[in-house]
């Protein structure tokens, strides 16, 4: 994998945030929360500043980034498209249209489309079981959703 060039006005940014939780290694979580909020995600490059800066091992900066879900070592696209796989959304057809946006977008669980437009991920459960199958991009959640919808949630944007 190429490595990420950060510019410096950014790697000086994060040297702020790391300072503003007075590179205190037990406030990793909320400086990787700021970090990702900063950059959209968390490169390598990114964590090895944030472990020099705390003065804690990247080994561990990387297990945090990886134990938790709502980080991401890849960009995500402009508009990051989640497919719930809980038991109810799995039961009700989520998997199709995993499968359907999958194939509109041609691309795969993880990746990012080629124009930035989109990314494609899933999640363990979003908590709007009575509307499965969900999917959620950005903010917003779509309920009842089947193949044939994808089409037209996609138009929307």
């Amino acid at each position: 994998m190429a490595k990420v060039k950060i510019p410096v006005n950014k790697v000086q940014e994060l040297r702020v945030i790391c300072k503003k939780f007075n590179n205190d290694p037990g406030e990793l979580i909320n400086v990787l929360h700021e970090a990702q909020n900063l950059l959209g995600y968390l490169p390598a490059e990114v964590q090895e500043i944030v472990a020099e800066e705390l003065n804690v091992s990247v080994a561990h900066v990387y297990g945090v980034v990886t134990f938790y879900s709502f980080f991401s070592m890849l960009p995500k696209g402009k508009h990051p498209i989640s497919i719930c796989m809980g038991t109810a959304c799995y039961v009700r057809g989520a998997e199709k249209v995993l499968e359907e946006f999958k194939r509109r977008l041609d691309i795969k669980v993880g990746e990012t489309t080629p124009d930035g437009k989109f990314s494609l991920s899933c999640l363990r459960c979003v908590g709007a079981c009575g509307l499965a199958p969900v999917i959620t991009i950005g903010e917003r959640v779509y309920g009842r959703v089947s193949p044939e919808d994808v089409k037209k949630i996609l138009d929307e944007y």
